[in-house]
């Protein structure tokens, strides 16, 4: 890859879907064209602060009317499972239901999958780690409306795996089923867009932290270097850090 084979988000290919539960943050985003669709989890939504799950869903639906959006299911019994997806589905035609590719006992949730997809209850199979897994899921889902595999690469990464061979190997395994778009959960760092763009991966996620770096995409490497010398030297005069040297010292 070179140092300019992407300049701005318009360019990119993989399609970008905001991660986060703040509500004022997803109100800003609704107005960038190139942020396709919005995310959130529990964990998410707790660390915000969100008290109330259906309220917060139906003050977001407001905002994000055009555009994909995912909320996660929070039982770990199959039977609520499945009435909480249907009930979150109803919220909306754009909203699509995560569901975890197992409970928390390592059951997988094929049965509630293959049952919602037949339904038309539109999925995304979230907290998959594995090109096998990916696989398993397109099984489910092979039936059923659009839907989305959430791939947890950041934290594959985060085991010292490279990444980028599990996320080419589940695009190879979703090829069967044209309806059903991988996601690239958990990026670290900007290079993860422009890797997921490269391999053509459908959908990467992106806090809105990480897209406020997306502002340094393609940026001249000799000016980024300028500007960082200018920063260290900024805050060093901020500080008022000064030193006894040996030229400043009385003999």
């Amino acid at each position: 890859m070179s140092d300019s084979f992407v300049t701005s988000p318009d360019q990119l290919r993989v399609k970008i879907f905001a991660d986060g539960a703040h509500r004022d943050g997803i109100a800003d985003l609704c107005a960038l064209p190139w942020v396709q669709g919005f995310t959130t989890n529990p964990t998410l939504m707790r660390k915000a602060g969100v008290a109330d799950y259906e309220s917060f869903a139906r003050e977001v639906l407001e905002l994000v009317t055009n555009r994909p959006i995912s909320f996660e299911v929070f039982s770990d019994e199959a039977a609520e499972m499945e009435e909480q997806a249907r009930t979150i589905s109803s919220w909306g035609e754009n909203v699509f239901v995560k569901i975890p590719v197992t409970d928390t006992r390592g059951r997988p949730s094929a049965e509630v999958a293959t049952r919602l997809a037949a339904a038309g209850v539109k999925l995304n199979v979230t907290a998959l780690m594995t090109a096998e897994q990916v696989a398993m899921v397109a099984d489910w889902l092979a039936n059923g409306p659009p839907a989305f595999v959430s791939l947890f690469a950041g934290r594959v990464a985060d085991t010292g795996r490279d990444p980028l061979p599990i996320m080419s190997a589940a695009l190879d395994a979703l090829r069967p089923c044209p309806h059903v778009e991988l996601i690239w959960a958990s990026p670290r760092e900007v290079l993860n867009i422009v890797q997921a763009d490269a391999i053509g991966c459908h959908v990467i996620t992106v806090t809105h932290d990480l897209l406020r770096k997306l502002a340094v995409l393609g940026k001249d490497l000799d000016e980024f270097s300028l500007e960082t010398v200018k920063m260290f030297y900024a805050d060093a005069q901020a500080a008022g850090y000064s030193l006894r040297t040996a030229a400043a010292t009385p003999s």
